[in-house]
């Protein structure tokens, strides 16, 4: 009795463990990153080049995600509060001091993972 309550213990522990680590790799995108700026988002909201925030194609609005600079390693969260990038090969679209907090002002490569949401 007691070796199969230990056995199902450690099976929902190793459940629980991948289940987590598949969900974190759905919600990460390797890519290129852009410093974008507009007056308006799709979501309604002012865009402001001094704000943490971000486009993305699809992800929900209020999404938080890391951006992880490739080359520098420097990372910071972001809200997405716009839809693109828009042209080919982008992954996601940064303001202006989302990109000077992991050391880029104009294309850079990135990984994009889901930490959250607003």
């Amino acid at each position: 009795m007691m070796a199969l309550k230990a056995r199902n213990i450690l099976f929902a522990s190793t459940l629980a463990i991948f289940s987590t680590a598949l969900a974190a790799s759905a919600h990460a995108q390797s890519g290129i990153a852009s410093v974008y700026s507009g007056e308006r988002t799709a979501n309604g909201e002012y865009a402001h080049a001094g704000h943490l925030t971000a486009a993305h194609r699809s992800l929900p609005f209020g999404t938080l995600v890391r951006v992880t600079h490739k080359h520098t390693g420097r990372s910071v969260v972001v809200r997405i509060n716009d839809r693109g990038p828009f042209v080919g090969g982008r992954i996601i679209d940064l303001t202006p001091a989302a990109a000077r907090a992991i050391g880029f002002n104009g294309l850079a490569p990135v990984e994009v993972t889901v930490v959250g949401h607003s």
